[in-house]
C-alpha cells in the first residue's frame, strides 16, 4: 500500500494557505492605491456632509443662534507683533509707493452678528489664514464655529473642507506635519472615509493636496513648550495655498510666538471688544418675554447706564456705576451667558444682579452665576425620551450630584500629569483605567483568579453533563481548572495593556449592507478551506504516526502478520477521515468568524462623524461582536467535529451539551486576552470602582449624554469638553479633594 508522506501533505497545506494570505494582501495593497480625481471629489462632498451636520448638530445644543449670536465685535490688534506684515497677509494692503508692506497696516473690523462679511474678508485674503485671539469666555470657539459652518454652506467644490480639530491632540513627535496629523484624524473622527467605495489612501489624499481648512481650536490648552512646537510646526507645513484657522488665548498666543521668534506666516489676528453695557442689555432684551416685568426692566435700565471701567471718569465710578459688577462681567459672552441662563427663566428676580453690597466684582457675580448653573439648566430642560428634543435630557438628574460627579472629573483632569505640564481639557473615556490605576497588581490578580475559577467550573460541569456525572465531572474540574489557569493567566496579563488601547469600531446594521457581508464571508471562505485542508491532513498524518508508533508500520505488520494491513488500511482512512472532520470543524467556523468582524470593521460610506456616544458604543459593539463570534465559531466547531467523527445523531448531542460551554471559554479568552481595542472592558471596571468609591455614577456615558444635552459639556469629535473653560476650572477648584483612604466616599443626597 502506497502512502503519502505525511510532512509532503502538511507542507501543501501550508502553501495552500500561506498563497491565500499572500492573494489577499496584494489585492489590499492594490486597492489602496491612491484616489483617483473622481473619489477624491466625492470624498470632499461626504466630508463636507458629514462635517456641516456634525457643527449644526452640536450649534443647536450650544445655543449659538438662540435668538441670535451674540454681537461681539472684532478687529486687528494694535500690537503690531501679533501679525505677519500687511502684504504678506493682503496685498492691497501695502503703501502705493515705496518698498512694499513698509509702513502698511491691515485693518479688520468684524461682527459675530454678521459672518457672512467675515466669510467673505477671509476668503480675500492672500492665503486665508486666521488667527483668533482674546481672554476667557470671549467667544474664540464660537466665532471659529460661526466661520466654518457659513463656509460649509457657500462652500465651491473647488475650495477646502473646514474640518474643526482640537489642537491640543496633536503630537509633533509623532506628526511632524500638519497634514499626516489631520489625516490620522480623519480616519477617525470620521469613518466613512475608511469604507471601501472611497479606499483607504482618500483622508491621507485629502489632508496632503491641500483639500481640508484646519480649524485648531485651543492652542492655549497645551502647555508652553508644545505651544512654541506647534507655532514651528504649522510654519514648516504649511505651503503657499494651504488655509489655517487657529484660536487661542492673547497670553499663550504671545508667549508661543516670542519663544518660537516666528509669527503663523500670512495670518491675520483677530481680536474681540468689550460688549458695551447698551449691547448686553439689547442682547437680554431679546431672550427676554416681551414683558418682562418691572424688576428685570430697572436692572436692563442700570445695565445700560453703567459705563464700563475704563470709560468712567476718574472720581465718579461710586456714581455712575451702580451695575458696575454686571456691566464688567457682560462685556464677555461667557458672562452674557451665564445672566442669561441662570436669570430668564419664568420667575426669576434679577435684582441681586445690581446689588454692589452682595456681588461687589465680576469675580463675585460669576461665581455665584457658575454655582446655580447646573440647577438652572435641569430645572429649565426637563428630561425627554423623544429623540426629537436633542436639549432634553433623558433622564432627571439631581443638581448636588451632578455637581458633585462633574467636580470630581473636572478636578480629576485638572490634576492629571500632560507632557511638558499638567492637566487637561479633554475628557476622553477609554482614558478612564490609565489615569485612575484601574489595572493595579491586585485588581489583575483578582480578574485572573475569578476567570481561572469560572472557566474550570464551567468546562467542569459542561463535561460531566455530557460523559457522565461522577467521572465526567471529575474529569473535567481537573481539566477544566488546569485550562481556566491558562484562560487567567493570559487575560489577568493582559489586563493592563487594556487601559492603553484607543476605541474599535464595528457596525452591525444590516440594512443596506447586506451584500457586503456575503462578499467578506465569500472571500474569507477559501482560507477557512484552506485551513480545513493544512488540518486535515495534520491530524491525519499524526494519526498514522500514532499508529505506527503503537502496532508498526506496514512493511514491518506485513511479515508479522499478512492479515493486518487492511485492518490497517481502514484505519489510516478512519484517520483521514477524523482530519477532514476536524478541519472542516475549525476551518468553516474561522472562515464564518473572520467574515462578519471583517465587515463589522468596515465602515459605511454614510457614517456619521465621531462622537463620544458614537465612539463608545461603537467600541463595545466590537468586544461584544469578538466575544460572541468567538464563541459561536468554537461551539460550531466543536459540535460539527464531535458530529463527524462520532456519528450524527451521538456526536451532535455530545456538541450541542459539551460545544457551547468550551466556546464559551474560549470565547472570553479571546475576547479579554485578544485583540487590539478592549477600551470598552477597561471601562467597565474603571466605571465600576469610581462608582462603588461614589466618585461617579454606575452608567457614566449616559450621564455625560445627558449633561451634553443640558448644556454644560460640549463634544469636538470623540471627547468631551466642559461647555466653559471657566465653569471646569470653578467645578474643579470648589471639589473637595478625594484622598485614598480606603474608604468609600457618600454621594450627596
Amino acid at each position: 500500500m502506497r502512502r503519502w508522506p505525511g510532512g509532503v501533505l502538511l507542507t501543501a497545506g501550508v502553501v495552500i494557505v500561506g498563497a491565500v494570505r499572500w492573494a489577499w494582501q496584494r489585492s489590499r495593497r492594490l486597492g489602496a492605491s491612491a484616489p483617483v480625481a473622481g473619489t477624491l471629489a466625492q470624498a470632499k462632498e461626504l466630508l463636507a456632509e458629514l462635517v456641516d451636520q456634525q457643527w449644526k448638530d452640536e450649534a443647536r445644543l450650544r445655543s449659538l443662534d438662540d435668538p441670535d449670536p451674540i454681537p461681539v465685535r472684532w478687529r486687528t490688534p494694535d500690537a503690531a507683533e501679533l501679525m505677519d506684515h500687511a502684504v504678506n497677509i493682503d496685498p492691497s494692503a501695502a503703501p502705493p509707493s515705496g518698498p512694499a508692506g513698509g509702513a502698511a497696516r491691515l485693518w479688520w473690523a468684524a461682527s459675530s452678528a454678521e459672518i457672512g462679511a467675515l466669510a467673505d474678508r477671509f476668503r480675500r485674503t492672500r492665503r486665508r489664514r486666521l488667527v483668533i485671539l482674546g481672554g476667557p469666555g470671549t467667544g474664540k470657539t464660537t466665532l471659529a464655529v460661526q466661520l466654518l459652518l457659513h463656509l460649509l454652506a457657500t462652500r465651491t467644490a473647488d475650495e477646502p473642507v473646514p474640518v474643526l480639530l482640537l489642537v491640543a491632540g496633536w503630537d509633533t513627535q509623532r506628526h511632524p506635519r500638519l497634514q499626516d496629523w489631520i489625516a490620522d484624524r480623519l480616519t477617525g473622527d470620521y469613518p466613512a472615509l475608511r469604507s471601501p467605495e472611497l479606499g483607504a489612501e482618500v483622508a491621507p489624499a485629502l489632508a496632503g493636496r491641500g483639500h481640508i481648512l484646519p480649524v485648531l481650536d485651543g492652542l492655549d490648552e497645551l502647555p508652553p513648550p508644545a505651544q512654541t512646537a506647534v507655532i514651528n510646526a504649522l510654519n514648516r507645513s504649511l505651503g503657499g495655498d494651504d488655509q489655517l484657522i487657529l484660536t487661542s488665548r492673547t497670553t499663550e498666543f504671545t508667549a508661543a510666538i516670542s519663544a518660537a521668534g516666528d509669527l503663523i506666516t500670512s495670518a491675520a489676528v483677530l481680536e474681540p471688544l468689550p460688549l458695551t453695557p447698551a449691547a448686553a442689555a439689547d442682547h437680554l432684551t431679546r431672550c427676554l418675554p416681551p414683558s418682562p416685568g418691572p424688576a428685570w426692566q430697572q436692572t436692563l435700565t442700570a445695565l445700560r447706564a453703567t459705563p464700563l471701567a475704563d470709560q468712567t471718569p476718574p472720581g465718579q465710578e461710586a456714581v455712575h456705576r451702580p451695575a458696575a459688577a454686571l456691566a464688567e462681567l457682560t462685556a464677555t459672552p461667557l458672562g452674557l451667558w451665564l445672566v442669561r441662563t441662570v436669570y430668564t427663566a419664568p420667575g426669576a428676580d434679577p435684582t441681586p444682579l445690581t446689588d454692589p453690597d452682595r456681588f461687589p466684582t465680576s469675580a463675585t457675580l460669576q461665581a455665584h452665576l457658575l454655582d446655580q448653573l447646573i440647577p438652572a439648566l435641569i430645572d429649565a430642560r426637563p428630561p425627554s425620551t423623544n429623540s426629537a428634543e436633542p436639549f432634553r435630557p433623558r433622564r432627571r438628574r439631581h443638581p448636588a450630584q451632578v455637581r458633585h460627579w462633574l467636580g470630581y472629573l473636572a478636578h480629576h483632569l485638572t490634576t492629571q500629569p500632560a507632557t511638558g505640564g499638567q492637566g487637561t481639557r479633554d475628557l476622553a473615556w477609554w482614558r478612564l483605567a490609565a489615569t485612575t490605576h484601574t489595572f493595579t497588581p491586585t485588581t489583575r490578580l483578582t480578574f485572573a483568579s475569578i476567570t481561572t475559577l469560572t472557566t474550570g467550573l464551567a468546562v467542569g460541569l459542561a463535561t460531566g453533563l455530557t460523559f457522565g456525572l461522577e467521572t465526567g465531572l471529575a474529569f473535567g474540574l481537573v481539566v477544566g481548572l488546569a485550562f481556566g489557569l491558562v484562560v487567567g493567566l493570559a487575560t489577568g496579563l493582559t489586563t493592563r495593556s487594556w487601559a492603553q488601547d484607543p476605541p474599535g469600531y464595528a457596525d452591525l446594521h444590516i440594512r443596506r449592507r447586506s451584500a457586503a457581508l456575503v462578499r467578506s464571508l465569500a472571500t474569507r471562505l477559501p482560507l477557512g478551506l484552506a485551513v480545513a485542508f493544512a488540518v486535515a491532513f495534520a491530524v491525519g498524518f499524526a494519526g498514522q504516526f500514532a499508529v505506527g508508533l503503537v502496532f508498526g508500520f506496514p512493511d514491518d505488520m506485513a511479515r508479522l502478520a499478512p492479515e493486518f494491513p487492511d485492518g490497517l488500511r481502514v484505519g489510516l482512512e478512519f484517520e483521514l477521515l477524523i482530519g477532514v472532520a476536524v478541519g472542516l470543524g475549525v476551518g468553516l467556523p474561522l472562515a464564518l468568524a473572520l467574515g462578519i468582524m471583517a465587515w463589522a470593521a468596515t465602515p459605511a460610506p454614510t457614517h456619521h462623524a465621531t462622537t463620544p456616544m458614537s465612539s463608545w458604543r461603537t467600541d463595545r459593539r466590537l468586544n461584544l461582536l469578538r466575544f460572541s463570534t468567538t464563541t459561536l465559531a468554537l461551539a460550531l466547531t466543536i459540535t460539527i467535529t464531535l458530529g463527524l467523527v462520532t456519528g450524527l445523531s451521538d456526536g451532535l448531542r455530545y456538541g450541542l451539551e459539551f460545544g457551547p460551554a468550551v466556546g464559551l471559554a474560549f470565547g472570553l479568552t479571546v475576547g479579554l486576552a485578544f485583540g487590539k481595542h478592549r477600551a470598552w472592558w477597561a471601562y467597565l471596571f474603571a466605571t465600576w470602582k469610581l462608582a462603588r468609591a461614589g466618585h461617579l455614577p454606575h452608567r457614566v456615558m449616559p450621564f455625560l449624554d445627558d449633561c451634553h444635552r443640558l448644556g454644560l459639556l460640549r463634544t469636538v469629535g470623540p471627547y468631551y469638553q466642559f461647555r466653559h473653560a471657566e465653569l471646569h476650572d470653578h467645578l474643579a477648584a470648589t471639589h473637595p479633594p478625594t484622598h485614598n483612604t480606603g474608604r468609600r466616599h457618600r454621594r450627596p443626597t
